[in-house]
């Protein structure tokens, strides 16, 4: 839960510059399956594309103004990204410029944030200024 309010902080400060973009694959902890204390969520595995639907509709609550869109069943997003179960990328230009570890212990919103602050003083700093 924490990570998810880090992240959505990071939404709020940067979507002016940044295009945000939740893919919603598998569900780690299903609550028919591998579950866990901290699960905030009571979400069984998904049997159906309607199941990742109505899972990633309790998902895009917890980090509004985020889009988000769903893996295929076969999962094809989180195998070609190696996302299983989370994972942090910046993409530009069709050019991943940023690939966090993978989840739990490799997810670090910090090292998230600190990319996008070097890309914002980055930004800003090409800018023309008045003068």
């Amino acid at each position: 839960m924490a990570r998810m309010s880090a992240f959505r902080r990071l939404v709020t400060k940067y979507q002016r510059h940044v295009d945000f973009l939740i893919i919603y694959i598998e569900e780690a902890h299903p609550s028919d399956g591998w579950v866990t204390t901290d699960t905030p969520y009571i979400i069984p595995q998904h049997r159906s594309l309607d199941d990742r639907v109505s899972a990633a509709r309790v998902l895009q609550q917890g980090v509004p103004g985020c889009a988000l869109v769903l893996d295929t069943m076969t999962n094809s997003s989180s195998s070609a990204y190696g996302a299983y179960f989370e994972r942090l990328y910046v993409v530009q230009s069709g050019i991943i410029m940023y690939q966090g570890g993978r989840g739990p212990d490799g997810y670090q919103v910090s090292e998230l944030r600190t990319w996008l602050e070097r890309y914002d003083e980055q930004l800003h700093s090409t800018l023309p200024r008045p003068v």
